[in-house]
């Protein structure tokens, strides 16, 4: 077997270099061309002064130009860093300057954010751009090299150095200090992954694999390499199409999508907008969802109106590497109320529900909720002191490298043997997928020195991002600012999904008996009616 990623699509080529790869609107490739121009990406990258382990960032798109350029990255031994497109330059250049990369690797509408990059003091001095999208680079951005450089280089894939422990990519994920945190993953770690899953699924060279999540988001790595391994078809889904419902229908059946994979706000916007029809989708054998809780209302909608098709609960951080958990749901469930579990742990994992002594709980008690096994990030990029306080050894164990994640999330065992969430320990949620520190966002709204206490806290939603972001503030004195002026001015420092959309104001935040903001009691006061700042 393929030792690295990006050999799995090298397999494929070989063995059948004409099947469908990818597909993306009306655009198609076939291993064989996925394979080719990746390879000329890889030699342009090492020519252009490329070396083992380097880091090269991508600002670009879902699409196939951003597929061959992670491949092309992977092939030329170095680690790809995907980075949110629609992020505020300030905090794409903090992720810039913290993976420590010189090669940007860019297509698609983001010239004005690469101009306001290398606009910056010292940037392009430093930093270089090559553009790898079949569209020409802005005029106002200079390429050191582009996608038409690459027509000259050899077809074929360079030597590679790398082993399975060596970083494949870094993901950055919300920080609780204000900085986003790199999260290394190896290509052990997602071959662990996807092992299990192509052989627990069933997943076969006829399948057509929906690419939903962006790329900067973990769950597309198991859309990518777990299609590669499969030699089946990977079809990216447009992110114009995330809040059209309908249009996300009409994919599925016009595509005979076998396998869809998202975060479960996807699927609740689905059913709230009733788009589902009863036996839609006949060639739909599986639906995965992870993330976020599923709430079971929708899931009950889903399963009636699809009897043919299974239904998997995926659960696991990125820092264990896409998912650490499955469940499958058995049957429709019959009660709104019932809740559905993460289940039991993937192979090679294992799910530890520990007290604060990191001892084993009864079942049916709560417990802190960690993860051992093969998908365990080496920790995050630089920063060995986070590492060492979320990454801890395991407990009586002899092997210093025997570690286990501290998840930050409660939850129970049952008897059952099965394990059941409870919700987040500390001030992190879930939203639209994403996990977001509160922390983050209540210390880019102090830098705006425009309020004098603020606090921002997460409350259920049935709408399309699951949980609310809200956010409740006092102004400064001389400060009139209202929701849509903070929001404006957020936006500038935090990417979107981080904006909070219910905001209330007051002279002074309520407080608890020992002096504390009182967030227990803003939750409630969150209610439907509170300002939303569009």
């Amino acid at each position: 077997m393929s030792r690295l990623l990006q050999q799995l699509v090298s397999a494929q080529a070989d063995r059948r270099p004409d099947a469908g790869a990818l597909v993306f609107k009306r655009e198609r490739l076939t291993y064989g061309e996925l394979e080719r121009a990746s390879n000329r990406l890889a030699h342009l990258l090492k020519a252009a002064g490329c070396a083992r382990g380097d880091r090269v960032c991508l600002l670009t798109p879902k699409s196939p130009a951003a597929i061959i350029a992670i491949l092309g990255v992977l092939k030329a031994d170095a680690v790809y860093v995907p980075l949110d497109p629609g992020s505020p330059v300030p905090r794409l250049e903090k992720m810039i300057a913290s993976c420590d990369t010189r090669c940007i690797l860019a297509s698609g509408a983001v010239g004005p954010t690469v101009e306001a990059l290398f606009a910056l003091p010292g940037f392009g001095a430093t930093h270089a751009v090559g553009w790898v999208g079949t569209d020409e680079p802005p005029a106002g951005v200079h390429a050191e090299f582009t996608r038409d450089d690459a027509a000259s280089q050899p077809t074929t894939p360079p030597p590679s150095a790398n082993g399975p422990q060596d970083p494949a990519h870094i993901l950055f994920t919300s920080g609780s200090t204000g900085t986003p945190k790199g999260v290394v993953i190896t290509h052990a770690n997602v071959r662990a992954f996807i092992e299990w899953a192509v052989g627990y699924f069933g997943t076969v060279p006829t399948d057509r694999i929906s690419g939903h999540p962006p790329l900067h988001f973990d769950l597309s790595t198991f859309d990518m390499f777990g299609t590669f391994l499969a030699g089946a078809e990977l079809h990216l889904i447009p992110p114009e199409l995330n809040l059209l419902p309908h249009k996300l229908a009409d994919l599925i059946r016009s595509a005979e999508l076998t396998q869809w994979f998202s975060v479960p706000s996807v699927l609740n916007y689905m059913a709230k907008f009733d788009v589902v029809k009863h036996g839609d989708f006949p060639a739909l054998r599986r639906v995965l969802w992870c993330g976020e809780v599923f709430p079971t209302p929708p899931l009950i909608y889903w399963m009636e109106r699809l009897p043919h098709t299974s239904f998997t609960n995926l659960y696991g951080p990125t820092e264990a590497t896409i998912a650490s958990s499955y469940y499958t749901v058995p049957s429709c469930p019959s009660n709104e109320d019932e809740t559905i579990p993460i289940g039991q742990a993937c192979a090679g994992e294992e799910l530890l529900v520990l007290d604060e002594a990191l001892q084993p709980v009864p079942p049916g008690e709560v417990g802190d909720l960690y993860i051992r096994g093969a998908g365990l990030s080496p920790g995050y990029w630089r920063d060995p002191e986070k590492t060492r306080s979320a990454f801890l050894p395991y407990p009586g164990g002899t092997d210093p490298g025997d570690r286990i994640y501290r998840t930050g999330d409660l939850a129970t065992l049952g008897q059952d043997g099965l394990v059941r969430f409870l919700g987040r320990a500390d001030s992190q949620i879930k939203t639209r997928g994403y996990r977001v520190e509160l922390g983050e966002i209540e210390a880019a709204l102090h830098a705006l020195g425009t309020l004098r206490e603020c606090a921002v806290v997460g409350v259920p939603s049935q709408d399309f991002d699951g949980v609310a972001i809200c956010c409740a503030y006092a102004p400064g004195a001389d400060a009139d600012m209202s929701p849509a002026a903070l929001r404006e001015a957020l936006a500038r420092a935090l990417p979107p999904y981080m904006l909070p959309s219910r905001w209330l104001t007051f002279p002074e935040l309520p407080k608890t008996t020992n002096g504390k903001i009182d967030r227990r009691r803003l939750k409630e006061l969150f209610a439907p009616d509170a300002v939303v700042a569009r």
